[in-house]
């Protein structure tokens, strides 16, 4: 599969919107993938154009020319879009000494921020940098001081309670910085697309502007970034408020209850963890479908890893914890190592590092969304349907179209196994969106140029879409329960896929922390529907080990978790009856973005006596 990891508006307003577009000669764009490509010639290193200064001052005007371009011919509603291209701006301003036009865009990306905790924090570390300059200079040696110190000010005067999580994550970014995470993207996946080509897309270019930005005005000021955000968070300590214990559901085994099969279509589960839950097939085998990443037919239950990191799963595993921590600001042996690992990479141990944590997190994801799952459901029981994600810095496979017929060939056999075994809600904690196969496409070296390469990603995604819409449509009784994404952006707009579907047995899941706070990573629009906790949630991995992870893949469990419960005591309910319930006894919040699940709501909302099938 490709996955790795038209805005819907009422007519009147849509009417308008395009009135207005036209009156102002603007193109409209209801799609990313109605974005304008540009393409940059590159000579040489990459390396050379993110550290001379003279270089990127070269690239900076031709990109800086094209963004500018782009928002004056086209009408852009999607505030996400905006944002990133605005932001990038502010940071070319900045790098090139125009700091009162990059404060002008840092107000604009501010107005542009949908999310409380992003109004509050847009722009922190950028103004502090731009204050502490005009006080004294870049180059002065109370710089860095005056830099943090002023971050510091700005954030003392926000409540901590909206802010708490994405300045934990501020801190472990700063924690794990080093030239080689700044620019390793830049070396080991843009390199060769330039060594082959000369050249470089819209789509590519960003991460030169960030790898710039990161090593030229981030990167000098690690100690006093870190200093700022520990101190800031050791004065502040009080922890938010846990709403989802209230609201959980436990059911009582041996209460007559019917059990439920549910389905994780993951990177694959421990079993073993399992044991007493699952559906078995033949031979008492677990039942398990599997495609490994060219889709062909694959087995085994877990995700088969590279011979040489087979030694190496409890060191991933463990990785993963301390990354887990970091974010968390909770000070465990694991998250120094990791720190102390990531921090002080070397150039050329950027690609395997990268790798195997990408492993590690695609080894560890199905278990543990299969222990969310499950959890407080005695009657549950489980298919295992795996998928076999890529990790590698470069695609692998490259998008092709005999690719993609296997891949909806593929779909419509999972879900025929979920059929044949009774499955009643599957769990899909994954995704992919057409301007990831774009851009899966330049790396790969296919297609002549931009047009081409737009053309044949429409083609595959399209192919990828449909065919999980008829593998989707072809079980009315199933019902499927997708998380939302993790690009902070419209799954509409973006094209995810599945949570850009819309299918009568679908529903799309956001993710919001134990207070009940949108999640900085979560995306949305109008097809997330609900939305449950997906920041730091305990769940287990293989082997056992209990680690705590972030994601809308998080969340979206919780959903699925609610669905079998409420089949449990009432196995008659339709897909459509089962999502009413879901989103009927949710709370909306009053800002209206969130919709927050309530299994003791929708439990009490069904006949809560034990029922037969």
């Amino acid at each position: 599969m490709i996955v790795r990891m038209t805005l819907a508006c009422a007519a009147v307003l849509c009417f308008s919107w395009a009135v207005s577009a036209q009156q102002n000669n603007r193109i409209v764009v209801e799609k990313a993938a109605d974005l304008p490509r540009f393409t940059y010639k590159v000579d040489g290193k990459l390396d050379d154009i993110v550290l001379d200064d003279a270089k990127f001052a070269a690239f900076a005007r031709e990109y800086h020319r094209d963004v500018d371009a782009t928002l004056a011919q086209y009408d852009i509603a999607d505030k996400a879009t905006l944002r990133q291209l605005v932001n990038s701006l502010a940071q070319l301003d900045w790098l090139a000494g125009r700091n009162d036009d990059a404060l002008a865009r840092l107000e604009q990306v501010r107005g542009l921020q949908e999310k409380p905790a992003d109004k509050l924090l847009s722009g922190l570390q950028m103004r502090a940098f731009i204050g502490a300059q005009q006080a004294g200079g870049r180059h002065s040696p109370a710089y860095a001081t005056d830099a943090g110190k002023r971050i510091g000010v700005a954030l003392e005067a926000m409540p901590f309670d909206v802010v708490q999580n994405e300045v934990r994550e501020l801190k472990a970014g700063s924690e794990i910085m080093s030239e080689a995470l700044a620019l390793g993207y830049v070396r080991d996946v843009l390199q060769p697309v330039v060594t082959r080509s000369g050249s470089l897309s819209s789509d590519l270019a960003p991460a030169l502007i960030n790898a710039r930005y990161r090593t030229v005005a981030v990167l000098p000021l690690k100690a006093a970034l870190i200093s700022t955000y520990s101190e800031y968070l050791a004065r502040h300590t009080v922890a938010k408020t846990d709403i989802w214990a209230a609201r959980d559901v436990e059911l009582a085994a041996g209460a007559g209850y019917v059990p439920v099969v549910i389905a994780v279509w993951d990177s694959g589960t421990d079993v073993a963890l399992f044991r007493d839950r699952l559906v078995r097939g033949p031979g008492d085998a677990p039942a398990v479908i599997a495609y490994d990443r060219y889709s062909n037919p694959a087995t085994g239950e877990l995700m088969p890893l590279p011979d040489a990191m087979k030694p190496r799963v409890k060191t991933m595993m463990n990785r993963a914890k301390g990354f887990s921590d970091l974010q968390s600001n909770i000070d465990s042996p694991e998250a120094s190592e990791i720190k102390q690992y990531l921090s002080m990479l070397k150039p050329g141990e950027y690609k395997s590092a990268i790798e195997e944590l990408r492993a590690g997190g695609v080894y560890l994801h199905g278990t543990h969304v299969a222990g969310i799952a499950l959890a407080g459901n005695p009657y549950a029981r489980l298919v295992v349907g795996r998928i076999e994600f890529g990790y590698t810095l470069m695609p692998d496979p490259c998008p092709s179209k005999e690719l993609l017929e296997r891949n909806a060939k593929a779909a419509m056999a999972y879900v025929d196994f979920f059929r044949k075994n009774s499955v009643r809600v599957v769990n899909m904690s994954w995704g992919g969106s057409i301007k990831g196969v774009e851009k899966e496409l330049e790396v790969c070296g296919m297609g002549a140029n931009a047009d081409e390469r737009k053309r044949l990603a429409r083609e595959y995604f399209d192919m990828e879409r449909d065919g999980l819409v008829k593998a989707f449509a072809s079980a009315p009784g199933i019902l499927f329960v997708a998380s939302a994404g993790n690009d902070n952006a419209d799954a509409t707009f973006e094209e995810f896929i599945p949570s850009g579907i819309v299918l009568p047995n679908l529903l799309t899941v956001g993710a919001v922390d134990l207070a009940g706070d949108e999640a900085s990573f979560t995306s949305y629009g109008p097809t997330v529907k609900v939305h449950a906790n997906g920041y730091q949630v305990d769940s287990v991995v293989p082997g056992g080990q209990r680690i705590a992870e972030s994601g809308t893949s998080m969340s979206s469990p919780q959903v699925t978790n609610l669905a079998a419960k409420l089949l449990t005591v009432n196995p008659s309910l339709t897909p459509l009856q089962l999502i009413d319930i879901i989103v009927r006894t949710a709370d909306r919040t009053p800002d209206g973005r969130r919709v927050l699940v309530n299994p003791k709501k929708a439990l009490a909302a069904i006949a809560a006596s034990p029922k037969s099938s």
